[in-house]
């Protein structure tokens, strides 16, 4: 097979599958690793993939911009209120602290807390906040921090200093994108370190992401997979991909 034929193939692959690592890669076409980080840099230069940590995704993968809350709210609903309503079996028992982090599913998580079901409820987030501002069973804090305008929620210095100072039984994340090898990742760094802070303060971490979201890297980590207790997830979630993340000790369920 000639480089150009190889390279096709390659780019089909891995438009098919998600993402490919370079060891997969090599073992397909029986080629050494080296070649294929060749192959893949000339993919890159033509647009048709993206290189990352370990492998490749489709070009079309990698969250480059930060699309707006709104725009979120609006892409895989039914997803993402089936995740919602999956993560309710994941609360702590009547009277625990939960965090909930700013994002399009964790607030439709919020919107579906049951009203017998007792919470302190710690957010950055303003949209979720306004939601759950009326439910008598919420006793909701609201931490401070400058708002941006793309995700409407608190972040900055104060915002991490106050999740430091909190210990919480569950907390509920969601991120611009999760992949085995580089964790869970979000295009800001502010954003990023308020969420790192969140991951911190709890003693069960619970991640709250449609399958669009697995296979994607953003530009900044804010946790490892091993420090993820559970991901909830939708059907589209791939086998390969469940058994990676599985395989890092993650439980998987699956909405």
């Amino acid at each position: 097979m000639y480089a150009e034929e190889r390279q096709q193939a390659m780019a089909q692959l891995i438009t098919q599958e998600g993402r490919l690592s370079v060891v997969q890669l090599a073992d397909k076409f029986s080629v050494t690793t080296e070649t294929v980080r060749r192959d893949l840099s000339a993919l890159e230069r033509m647009g048709l993939v993206r290189r990352v940590h370990g492998g490749a995704v489709p070009s079309s993968s990698l969250a480059v911009i930060e699309s707006g809350l709104g725009e979120r709210d609006l892409a895989n609903t039914a997803a993402k209120e089936a995740i919602g309503a999956a993560a309710l079996s994941l609360l702590p028992p009547p009277g625990s602290t939960i965090v909930l982090d700013a994002g399009s599913t964790t607030g439709r998580f919020a919107a579906v807390l049951p009203r017998e079901h007792q919470l302190h409820v710690v957010t950055h987030a303003v949209p979720i906040a306004a939601r759950l501002a009326g439910m008598p069973q919420i006793d909701l804090h609201l931490l401070p921090g400058h708002v941006r305008p793309t995700t409407q929620a608190a972040v900055g210095t104060a915002t991490v200093a106050a999740l430091e100072d909190l210990r919480a039984d569950v907390v509920f994340l969601a991120t611009n994108g999760l992949t085995p090898e580089h964790g869970l990742t979000t295009p800001d760094r502010d954003e990023a370190a308020t969420k790192r802070a969140i991951v911190a303060a709890g003693r069960r971490s619970v991640l709250l992401a449609d399958s669009s979201k697995i296979g994607v890297e953003s530009t900044i980590r804010f946790a490892r997979l091993d420090q993820l207790d559970v991901l909830v997830t939708d059907a589209d979630i791939s086998r390969t991909a469940r058994d990676e993340i599985e395989a890092a000790g993650v439980e998987v369920v699956v909405a």
